[in-house]
C-alpha cells in the first residue's frame, strides 16, 4: 500500500509539473497582458487541481496497467506462433479502442451536425446519428486495418518511412478528388483516432511484439503503429466522403 502511495504522489508532482508552465501563461496573459483578474477563481482551482489528479491516475494506470497487459499480451501471441490470431488481435485492438475514443465520438458527432446544417445530409436527427455513426465506424476500420499493416512490417522488418510517404502520397491524391466538406473532417479524424485509449494499447502492443521476435529491436521496430493510426483514417474518411 505504501509503494502505491508513494508512486501516486510521484504522479501527481510529474503531473503538477508538466501542467505548470500552461498554467503560467494563462496567468500572464490573463494578468499581464489583458490585465484582468482570473474569472471565477475558486472553480478554476479547484478544476485545476482535478485535471493534475485526472491526469495522475490516468498516467499511473497506464504504467500498472494497460502497458504492462498489451506488452504481454503481443509476447504471447508471439510466442503461440498463430500469425493469423495475432493479425485478428491487432485488427480487434485497433478497431475496438478507436470506437470507444472519447475524441473521435465528439468530432464524428460535430460533424454530423454541421453536416445537417449545412444540407449535406436530409435534416433529421436519423440521417445526423447515421452520419456520425458511419464516421466513427469508418475511422475505426482504417485504423483496425492500420494496426495489421503495422503488425505485419514489424514481423517482416520493413522500413517504416518507405510505408508513410506511401500513404501520405495517397492522401495527396485523394485531397485532389474528395469533396470539399469533407477533407477538413479527414484530417482531424487521423489526429483525434490517436488518443487517450488507442495509444497506450497499440504502443504497447508494438513494443511487446518488437521484443518478442528474434531479430527485431524495440527502438527500431516497436514504434511507428501510431503513424499509421493516423494516415489511414484521412484515406478511409476521404473514401466515406466521397461514397456518402
Amino acid at each position: 500500500m505504501s509503494t502505491v502511495l508513494r508512486h501516486l504522489g510521484v504522479s501527481l508532482f510529474d503531473s503538477f509539473r508538466d501542467l505548470l508552465p500552461i498554467i503560467a501563461v494563462i496567468a500572464f496573459f490573463q494578468l499581464a497582458v489583458l490585465r484582468q483578474p482570473l474569472p471565477d477563481f475558486v472553480d478554476l482551482l479547484i478544476g485545476t487541481l482535478m485535471v493534475v489528479i485526472g491526469l495522475s491516475l490516468f498516467v499511473y494506470g497506464l504504467k500498472v496497467g494497460l502497458f504492462p497487459i498489451g506488452e504481454a499480451m503481443a509476447y504471447d501471441f508471439a510466442r503461440k506462433g498463430s500469425v493469423v490470431w495475432l493479425l485478428l488481435f491487432a485488427f480487434a485492438l485497433g478497431f475496438g479502442t478507436t470506437v470507444a475514443e472519447p475524441a473521435l465520438i465528439a468530432v464524428a458527432a460535430e460533424a454530423g451536425e454541421i453536416a445537417r446544417a449545412g444540407g449535406i445530409i436530409e435534416d433529421s436527427d436519423d440521417a445526423e446519428q447515421g452520419y456520425a455513426t458511419g464516421l466513427r465506424y469508418t475511422v475505426a476500420l482504417s485504423v483496425g486495418i492500420a494496426i495489421v499493416l503495422g503488425v505485419i512490417r514489424i514481423i517482416k522488418g520493413w522500413p517504416v518511412q518507405y510505408l508513410i510517404i506511401g500513404g501520405y502520397i495517397g492522401v495527396v491524391i485523394m485531397t485532389g478528388f474528395a469533396p470539399p466538406e469533407i477533407i477538413g473532417i479527414a484530417y482531424d479524424s487521423g489526429g483525434v483516432t490517436t488518443s487517450t485509449i488507442t495509444v497506450p494499447l497499440v504502443t504497447a502492443l508494438g513494443v511487446g511484439l518488437a521484443s518478442s521476435i528474434a531479430g527485431r529491436n524495440p527502438m527500431v521496430d516497436g514504434f511507428g503503429l501510431i503513424a499509421f493510426a493516423s494516415l489511414t483514417p484521412m484515406i478511409f474518411v476521404m473514401g466515406y466522403g466521397m461514397l456518402v
